[in-house]
């Protein structure tokens, strides 16, 4: 079992940044990728971005360039600083994990981007 806690979400004005930490714990080092997913109001949950063990990262189009995912394996960390923000970056974000075949969710943080 993995138990994921974000923090970090809150109100920013357009272009400005926030950082989303994601701690982990639980059976932490059967953990191979973590992602970012986020649910804007009406629309479906979409991956933002994954990191795999190893720390190779990949980004959703609309996020690509302005958002870094990464994790500190030494904290059972994984971090999202968004920078650029958007009105349509607006949305929970949640914290994702994959071990041992089972995929484990956080709670969720709201990040509320206005214009």
């Amino acid at each position: 079992q993995v138990q994921l806690v974000e923090s970090g979400g809150g109100l920013v004005q357009a272009g400005g940044s926030l950082r989303l930490s994601c701690a982990a714990s639980g059976s932490i080092f059967s953990i191979n990728t973590m992602a970012w997913y986020r649910q804007a109001p009406g629309k479906q949950r979409e991956a933002v971005a994954v990191i795999t063990k190893g720390g190779g990262a990949n980004y959703v189009n609309s996020v690509r360039g302005r958002f870094t995912i990464s994790r500190d394996n030494a904290k059972n960390t994984a971090y999202l600083q968004m920078n650029s923000l958007k009105p349509e970056d607006t949305g929970v974000y949640y914290c994702a994990a994959r071990s041992e075949g089972s995929d484990y969710w956080g709670q969720g943080t709201q990040v509320t981007v206005s214009s």
